[in-house]
């Protein structure tokens, strides 16, 4: 699924789900650089995040995975 990920001007990091015009902050994430691993939503969901450079600009749209969550 695409998801754009992003960060606020608080800082804090965020997904968006176009399909599901879903949008929720990241609240636990695998790998400290975000990319490679999975992430938790705030709504429950996992999503496993591409392979990507570690000083990849934010905002961008990936393909993800979801893995878990309702």
């Amino acid at each position: 699924m695409k998801v754009m990920i992003r960060r606020g001007s608080d800082g804090v990091l965020s997904a968006y789900v176009p399909k599901k015009d879903l949008e929720e902050p990241i609240v636990e994430q695998q790998n400290p650089q975000l990319w490679g691993g999975t992430v938790t939503l705030a709504n429950g969901w996992v999503l496993q995040l591409p392979e990507m450079a570690a000083e990849t600009s934010l905002p961008i749209t990936v393909e993800a995975k979801r893995l878990s969550g309702d």
